[in-house]
C-alpha cells in the first residue's frame, strides 16, 4: 500500500515519519505547494517521493495535513477518487471543512483532529514521535463509509493514538475554548510586551511564567489566522468570555478588594484537579 501526505510542515512531515515506523505501507508520498518545504521533506527523509495531486490520488490513503483553508482548496480540486480510497482530514476545525466535501468524494471523507502540536512549524520541525500516545478525534459522519472509517482508526492505532469520538459542532466549540483562544491570547500578551518593553528588558526579566505563556505565540501564523477564520463565532465567544474575566479583575484590582482577587485565583487553581 501506498499512503499520500498534502501538506509536509510538523504535522505531515511528523506523520512521513510516523508512517513509516508502523511498516504498513510500502512507500510514502508527499505534495506541498512550498517548493522549498516540499524538497526539505524529501531530503529529510519524511516521505519517499514528492508527487502532484493528480498522481497522489492513486495513494490508498491520503492524509490532508495543510492548513485549514488549504484543505478545503484541496477538496475542491482532488475528486473523483476511487472508490476504495480513503481520505482523511487532519485539520483543527470541522464545520466548514465538512461543509466543503464534495458528494462525489463523502464515502472516502473521514474528518479527523490530532490534539498535538508544538509550537514550531515546517518540516524540521517534524519528529516522529509526536503522534505516539496523542489523543485523535474521530467524528461518526454518516457518509463515511464503514471502510473508510475503519482504515483510519486502524492506522491512528498503529501510529500509538488514543481515539475519542466526538459531534463536529460540539469540537469546534470546545476546540475555541482549550486550543484556539489560548494561542490568541499567547499572541496578545507577545504584543503587549513586544511594544511596551525593549528587547534587552525582555531577555534580562523573561522567567519561567512568561515563557510559558508565550510559548505558542511562535506558533504559524497562517495555520492560526485561517483557524480563527473558520471557527469565527465560537472563537469571538470565547474571547468575550475571557474579555469578561479580565475586566472583572481589573475592577478588584482598582477597587482593592483583595479578597475576592484571591478567591478568583484560587478558583482558578481547581483546574489543576482536572489535570
Amino acid at each position: 500500500m501506498q499512503a499520500g501526505i498534502i501538506g509536509l510542515g510538523l504535522i505531515g512531515g511528523s506523520l512521513g515519519l510516523a508512517l513509516r515506523e508502523t511498516k504498513m505501507f510500502k512507500s510514502i508520498a508527499g505534495l506541498d505547494t512550498n517548493e522549498l518545504h516540499a524538497q526539505q521533506a524529501l531530503s529529510l527523509g519524511l516521505v519517499d517521493e514528492i508527487l502532484e495531486l493528480q498522481e497522489i490520488k492513486e495513494c490508498d490513503i491520503i492524509f490532508l495535513a495543510t492548513p485549514v483553508e488549504g484543505i478545503i482548496e484541496t477538496l475542491n480540486h482532488i475528486s473523483p477518487l476511487s472508490a476504495h480510497t480513503t481520505l482523511v482530514d487532519l485539520g483543527s476545525t470541522k464545520q466548514r471543512i465538512l461543509e466543503s466535501v464534495p458528494k462525489e468524494i463523502q464515502k472516502n471523507f473521514v474528518p479527523a483532529h490530532p490534539m498535538c502540536g508544538i509550537e514550531n512549524s515546517g518540516p524540521k520541525a517534524a519528529f516522529k514521535e509526536l503522534f505516539n500516545g496523542s489523543l485523535m478525534i474521530l467524528f461518526d459522519c454518516q457518509e463515511s463509509g464503514d471502510f473508510q472509517k475503519a482504515f483510519a482508526k486502524e492506522v491512528f492505532l498503529a501510529l500509538g493514538m488514543k481515539i475519542l469520538k466526538m459531534d463536529i459542532f460540539d469540537h469546534d466549540h470546545h476546540a475555541a475554548y482549550i486550543s484556539h483562544l489560548p494561542h490568541i491570547i499567547s499572541f496578545a500578551l507577545a504584543n503587549v510586551v513586544l511594544r511596551q518593553e525593549d528587547p534587552k528588558s525582555i531577555l534580562a526579566l523573561a522567567a519561567g511564567g512568561f515563557k510559558g505563556m508565550v510559548r505558542i505565540a511562535k506558533s504559524s501564523p497562517v495555520m492560526w489566522s485561517e483557524v480563527a477564520k473558520q471557527n469565527q463565532e465560537n472563537l469571538l465567544e470565547s474571547i468575550e468570555a475571557f474579555q469578561k474575566e479580565m475586566q472583572q479583575s481589573k475592577e478588584w484590582i482598582k477597587q482593592e478588594d483583595w479578597h475576592s482577587l484571591y478567591e478568583w485565583m484560587e478558583n482558578a487553581n481547581h483546574l489543576h484537579d482536572i489535570f
